[in-house]
């Protein structure tokens, strides 16, 4: 868009856009006041006297004008003063209410620092408070009792070009259990991290909560609970609200439109994937991102360990969503090797709150059956290590410190260099820390976490930097590059693709110094790889829908990207006395 103008059509302030001779004006019908209470157009005391004189905002800022360096380094000082991480999330969420592009600045500036606020861990904080914090509402609430008007109510959302929804019924919200409405922050926090990680403008971008209620007592009997209050709602008003919200989703915004699952019960996430699957375009990332990510950490492990994916043998604490995405892709890359379904299915064990799967166990769903063995009961994480002797583990289960010292110790001593996945977030859940595992392995394990965890450095003087299988390495870049090259169904081929992508990424200097990612610091760039490698994987296999077909998949891309640089309003042939005023300006 010409001179970087931001899409006028949400405002609400009766603005609207001409073209002459090429250029964008903007016009005003009444003051401009809005204008400065709208995320999407604010640039606080960066607006130029022009602008401010144009859009009828001189004298509703402070004189001075101030650069959007200088806004940083504002934040970043009023960030500092803040006492906790709690605080610093209000702070954040506060500007990107405010200040859109400056919120994403302030990200961009140092996203491994920024992350673990917006997200994972601090997120999870966040939702177990979001009616205590609660401020301003972002995205669209849908209850239960709007059965027959969904329709109607996404026609409220200023916003007709949407390409990604990320929807949530708070029932799983990251080990943390049901939090009801209030898990509304796991969509805007995604959301968020597909425009600082992946480039997509937040203005395609809608989170969703679906309120059907909530079984958590505290939250019903809480009197600052946002959410319906009421137990769940389960069966086929459930199912009926659901079909409806894909319907209304799809025909608004196009059944390109990328619809993401998030923190769904077990109950219900895996059906409901297998249901929409085929018929939209939509993914689990509690199942297949997650899958994806852990998968890229395993192939990146496997340039350590000199071997194979079907030379390990796995056992997950854990058989839920997560367990069973990744332990379906682990599956796809042992086939892709060589190996039959069945001999890939046998190299994978499950241990659930009940003990080791295994076959003629009572009361398994058909995702644990497919993956239970003939072997004896055994009710201990320690005693399956000690008899299956894996060479890796992953933990997924959010059973905080389920990987204990004996674990580590046995691991390490069958195996040269064993892996060690603590998955569960947020920190507080996870299996065991970093410094467990290369303490007790000596120095050996190779380790990855669902959160982050500092650099530990051994008695010996080594520093290793553990790596993080943060979801974020791969649910921006599969939105970006499905939404791309507009694909109407997501396969499990593009999950992979995008694991394959991620662990090529990692480099043997991170290998060396213990990281099984990229840093985060790269995750724009991350991002753009995989999203240019699907778009390649999708035309290939004539599954893109784009046509005609982009020559330069990655020059396409970056079109589409967004930009924190602040827009210019172009000035509509507006004239003034040089004399009829004088204005201090403050030069920072």
């Amino acid at each position: 868009m010409a001179h970087g103008l931001v899409r006028r059509e949400s405002v609400e302030t009766e603005m609207h856009r001409s073209e002459d001779k090429g250029k964008n004006f903007v016009h005003t019908k009444k003051r401009g006041y809005d204008v400065t209470r709208n995320p999407h157009l604010n640039k606080g005391m960066a607006f130029s006297l022009e602008e401010r004189l144009q859009v009828g905002i001189h004298g509703l800022l402070p004189p001075c004008f101030a650069s959007q360096d200088m806004q940083l380094l504002r934040v970043l000082k009023n960030y500092d003063m803040k006492r906790d991480d709690l605080d610093r999330y209000v702070f954040l969420m506060g500007l990107q209410d405010r200040n859109e592009k400056l919120f994403y600045r302030v990200l961009l500036s140092d996203i491994e620092r920024f992350m673990p606020i917006i997200y994972t861990p601090t997120v999870g904080l966040a939702c177990q408070q979001y009616s205590l914090i609660f401020r301003r509402p972002r995205g669209l609430f849908i209850t239960i009792h709007d059965r027959g008007h969904i329709a109607s109510i996404l026609q409220n959302w200023p916003e007709k070009d949407i390409r990604a929804v990320c929807v949530t019924d708070g029932e799983r919200i990251l080990g943390l259990g049901d939090l009801g409405c209030n898990g509304m922050g796991i969509p805007v926090g995604k959301l968020a991290l597909y425009t600082a990680c992946g480039g997509m403008p937040p203005q395609q971008c809608l989170p969703v909560m679906l309120d059907v209620g909530t079984d958590n007592e505290a939250l019903l009997k809480d009197p600052l609970y946002i959410g319906l209050r009421h137990k769940r709602v389960r069966g086929q008003a459930y199912d009926d609200l659901l079909d409806e919200f894909m319907k209304a989703v799809s025909d608004r915004y196009g059944m390109d439109c990328l619809i993401q699952f998030e923190d769904f019960a077990n109950v219900n996430a895996f059906r409901l994937l297998s249901k929409y699957r085929n018929k939209y375009c939509t993914f689990n990332d509690d199942i297949q991102g997650t899958a994806a990510v852990a998968v890229a950490g395993l192939l990146a492990a496997l340039r350590i360990t000199k071997s194979k994916m079907s030379d390990h043998t796995i056992v997950f604490q854990g058989a839920g969503e997560a367990a069973m995405g990744i332990a379906e892709l682990i599956t796809m890359a042992m086939v892709k090797e060589g190996l039959s379904k069945e001999e890939c299915m046998r190299k994978i064990w499950m241990v659930d709150s009940k003990g080791l799967i295994v076959k003629g166990r009572d009361h398994l769903t058909h995702e644990k059956e497919r993956f239970s063995h003939e072997h004896p009961q055994m009710k201990k994480l320690e005693d399956v290590v000690r008899e299956l002797k894996p060479t890796a583990i992953i933990g997924v289960a959010a059973v905080a410190g389920a990987f204990s010292e004996q674990i580590i110790r046995d691991m390490a001593s069958f195996n040269e260099r064993p892996i060690i996945f603590a998955l569960s977030n947020p920190t507080s859940k996870a299996e065991c820390t970093a410094e467990q595992c290369y303490t007790f392995t000596e120095g050996r394990g190779i380790f990855a976490s669902g959160s982050p965890f500092d650099p530990v450095t051994l008695p010996d003087g080594r520093t290793f930097y553990p790596g993080q299988g943060n979801n974020a390495y791969i649910f921006p870049g599969v939105g970006l590059g499905v939404t791309a090259c507009s694909l109407p169904h997501i396969t499990e081929e593009i999950f992979l693709t995008a694991a394959e992508a991620l662990a090529q990424l990692v480099t043997e200097e991170d290998l060396a110094e213990g990281r099984l990612y990229p840093p985060l610091s790269t995750i724009r760039d991350v991002s753009f790889k995989l999203a240019v490698k699907i778009m390649e994987f999708a035309y290939k296999h004539n599954m893109a829908t784009l046509r005609p077909e982009p020559s330069d998949k990655g020059a396409y891309i970056r079109s589409l990207s967004y930009s924190s640089d602040y827009d210019d309003f172009v000035v509509d042939s507006y004239r003034w006395p040089e004399d009829s005023m004088t204005v201090q300006s403050c030069k920072l």
